[in-house]
C-alpha cells in the first residue's frame, strides 16, 4: 500500500467520520435528556450544537483527505450546517427534523429526475472508481432514488407521530439501514461491472 490514501480508504474514513458525528449527536441528546433531565425538545436543541460542530469537522476531514469537497458530502454537510444553525437561532428542533425530509427529497428528485435524460449523477460521482454498463448506472440511480424517497416519507411519519426519543433512535437506525442498503448494492454493481473489479460498498448519505 502506498502512502497515498486509496479511494476505498477515503470512503471508509468518511463513513467513520459520519458515524462518529451521528454517535456524538445521539450521545449528546442522551446526556441532556436522561442525565440533565431536559425535555425532548430542549435536549434536541442542545445536542444540535454537537451536530453543527461535527458537520463542520466532517467537511474539513473530507477536504483534507480528498483535497476537494465532494458533491454529495458537501450537500449533506451543508444541509446539516444550515438547518443546525437555524435550529439554534430559532430554538426549534422541528427544523432539524425536517432537514432529513428535505435533504432526501432533493436527492430523490435529482436522481429520479435524471432517468429520462440518461444523465446519471452517480456516473459523474463514481465513474472514476469503477465502470458500469448503462443498465448498471440506470439501476443504481433508480434504486437510490427510491431509497431516498422512502427515507423522506418515513422520516415525516416518524417525527410527526412519535416522541423525540423515538425520532433520535430512528436516526441511529437510519444510519444502519443506509449501511446495509449500501452493502446490498455491491451485488448489483458486480452484476453490471465492465471491468473485473470488486466495488467498495456505496453507502447512501442520508444526512446526520
Amino acid at each position: 500500500m502506498t502512502a497515498t490514501t486509496t479511494p476505498p480508504a477515503r470512503s471508509r474514513l468518511r463513513q467513520a467520520v459520519d458515524f462518529g458525528a451521528l454517535a456524538a449527536f445521539m450521545a449528546a441528546y442522551a446526556v441532556n435528556r436522561f442525565i440533565r433531565g431536559l425535555d425532548g425538545q430542549e435536549a434536541l436543541v442542545q445536542a444540535t450544537w454537537v451536530l453543527v460542530a461535527a458537520s463542520a469537522i466532517a467537511l474539513i476531514v473530507g477536504y483534507v483527505t480528498e483535497k476537494r469537497i465532494a458533491p454529495l458530502p458537501a450537500l449533506t454537510g451543508g444541509f446539516a450546517l444550515v438547518f443546525g444553525v437555524l435550529t439554534l437561532v430559532f430554538h426549534d428542533p422541528t427544523l432539524l427534523k425536517i432537514k432529513i425530509t428535505l435533504q432526501n427529497t432533493v436527492l430523490a428528485a435529482t436522481l429520479l429526475g435524471s432517468l429520462p435524460f440518461r444523465k446519471y449523477p452517480f456516473k459523474y460521482l463514481l465513474g472514476d472508481a469503477f465502470q458500469l454498463t448503462e443498465a448498471g448506472w440506470r439501476g443504481l440511480t433508480l434504486r437510490y432514488g427510491l431509497f431516498f424517497a422512502a427515507v423522506a416519507v418515513v422520516n415525516e411519519i416518524v417525527w410527526r407521530s412519535q416522541s423525540d426519543d423515538t425520532w433520535v433512535a430512528f436516526r441511529g437506525g437510519l444510519w444502519i439501514a443506509s449501511a446495509v442498503f449500501g452493502v446490498w448494492q455491491v451485488f448489483f454493481l458486480m452484476m453490471h461491472m465492465i471491468k473485473d473489479e470488486t466495488p467498495d460498498p456505496v453507502s447512501p448519505d442520508t444526512g446526520l
